[in-house]
């Protein structure tokens, strides 16, 4: 394994990271890409990787096989399995499956959906276990998109005139 395979850095402001094990500690980051990714303390705008662990860290946009929060915050986390331990996330999208613990998520979706004490405005699955609270669910969803669709139909109609 060379230099180029393992890239660390602690209390320092990147710009860009690339490498098969990335570890980064109280740090800024603009984009990180890497095989396996270990975030403590960073914030960072967007990361690519194959495993991304993230503790009391911040990202704007995450797409990855396995991602792992901890006291974590993203806006967009895209994968194929999520684990959520006390985080937030405006939006998670998993391919497989979610789960979480003490969360937070704006929109969720994924094939099966573990949750325990979560909070969710819109969640999306084909199998949901444990207790989570919703604000919408799928009919509350389509009634509003409905309205909303009427309204900005009969908006455009007007516009025209």
């Amino acid at each position: 394994m060379t230099d180029a395979d393992i890239k660390e850095a602690e209390k320092k402001d990147l710009e860009f990271i690339e490498a098969e094990f990335v570890n980064v500690k109280h740090s800024t980051v603009r984009s990180i890409e890497g095989g396996h990714i270990e975030l403590q303390q960073v914030g960072a705008l967007s990361i690519d990787g194959e495993r991304v662990e993230i503790v009391q860290s911040a990202a704007g946009i995450i797409n990855g096989s396995d991602v792992y929060f901890n006291q974590g915050v993203s806006m967009v986390t895209a994968c194929n399995n999520a684990n959520m331990n006390y985080s937030f996330s405006a939006v998670s999208i998993a391919r497989d499956s979610t789960s979480v613990n003490r969360s937070a998520i704006g929109v969720m979706g994924a094939r099966e959906i573990r949750a325990e004490n979560s909070t969710a405005f819109v969640m999306i699955a084909n199998r949901v276990e444990g207790e989570v609270n919703t604000l919408l669910d799928w009919k509350s969803a389509l009634a509003i998109g409905t309205v909303l669709g009427g309204i900005f139909g009969l908006i455009s109609i007007f516009k025209r005139r």
